[in-house]
């Protein structure tokens, strides 16, 4: 298999050059290999209808108009896919270096829609169609103003987006190693210990110890909290890392499988393929020719 992984993105901002950058350019077709960078960014992509877009684990084709945020590291990029090649498309794509906004900033109660916005877009958020049609005209003029008049208008941006409705992150918290701002010390608890153990199997009494409650709190608590019953998130947990292991290296399915703590081949591929979409096979593939390691 050749070496075709995640490549790491160098521009004017990672070398210190300043705050964020603008591009604006029409174009008909998407070549730019898979990639990730220290900055955020947001990215806005119209008349791609039924391009592929990767985003830490998810894969989705797109609609007419397509605008996400991209948070620091997370692997991404836009592909052909089924789009109409003999169409114009535009892409407006703004990145940010991650300190634009300092923490003390961030800690003010006027900044707190960004900064959980800036917090959960390390998963990549995608943001509505309604939306989409309300920033696109503030992005296309962000490329004609002058520097600080840029710099403000970026704020209203990002600001309009931390309170848009319907907003949806796109990559797993397992995927991308992040689990950060989560209101229940608990829940991070438990999943620090199933992070640094996925590996082998896990049982639901051991994973209550490290809380002091019985299996049956534990069962209850994190329905409560996540929703999911603790097979579930722990089988989310593996995926993460499987996903990543399956771009990231040349591993076989086989040793991925029990590498990332499932069983057997045959439940690996049908929880991930219930997951993803696509068996683990199908997910490497949809990869391969767009992958390049720097």
């Amino acid at each position: 298999m050749s070496d075709n992984r995640a490549q790491r993105e160098i521009n004017a901002l990672n070398e210190g050059g300043g705050l964020f950058l603008v591009f604006d350019r029409t174009k008909h077709d998407f070549v730019y290999p898979l990639h990730f960078h220290p900055e955020y960014e947001l990215n806005f992509v119209g008349g791609a209808q039924n391009a592929l877009r990767v985003m830490g684990d998810s894969i989705e084709h797109i609609g007419e108009r397509d605008l996400c945020l991209v948070g620091p590291n997370l692997y991404h990029v836009w592909q052909n896919g089924k789009a109409d090649l003999s169409r114009e498309m535009r892409e407006i794509t703004i990145q940010f270096v991650s300190d634009m906004f300092p923490t003390q900033m961030l800690d003010k109660n006027i900044m707190h829609p960004i900064a959980d916005m800036l917090q959960r877009a390390r998963c990549g958020i995608l943001f509505s169609d309604q939306t989409t049609r309300q920033i696109e005209p503030l992005l296309a003029e962000l490329s004609r103003m002058n520097d600080f008049d840029a710099y403000l208008g970026l704020q209203r941006v990002l600001y309009l987006l931390a309170i848009s409705p319907d907003q949806r992150v796109l990559a797993n918290t397992s995927f991308t190693h992040n689990f950060g701002g989560h209101t229940d010390h608990r829940i991070e608890r438990i999943h620090r210990f199933l992070s640094e153990n996925y590996q082998r199997t896990i049982r639901l009494d051991e994973v209550a110890n490290v809380l002091n409650v019985s299996g049956a709190s534990l069962a209850r608590l994190m329905r409560q909290l996540t929703g999911k019953s603790f097979v579930d998130y722990l089988n989310e947990i593996r995926l993460g890392h499987a996903t990543r292991m399956l771009i990231d290296t040349d591993s076989n399915i086989a040793e991925i499988c029990f590498t990332c703590g499932f069983n057997n081949i045959s439940n690996f591929n049908r929880i991930f393929k219930k997951k993803q979409g696509l068996t683990p096979t199908e997910f490497r593939t949809s990869f391969h020719g767009t992958r390049k390691r720097f």
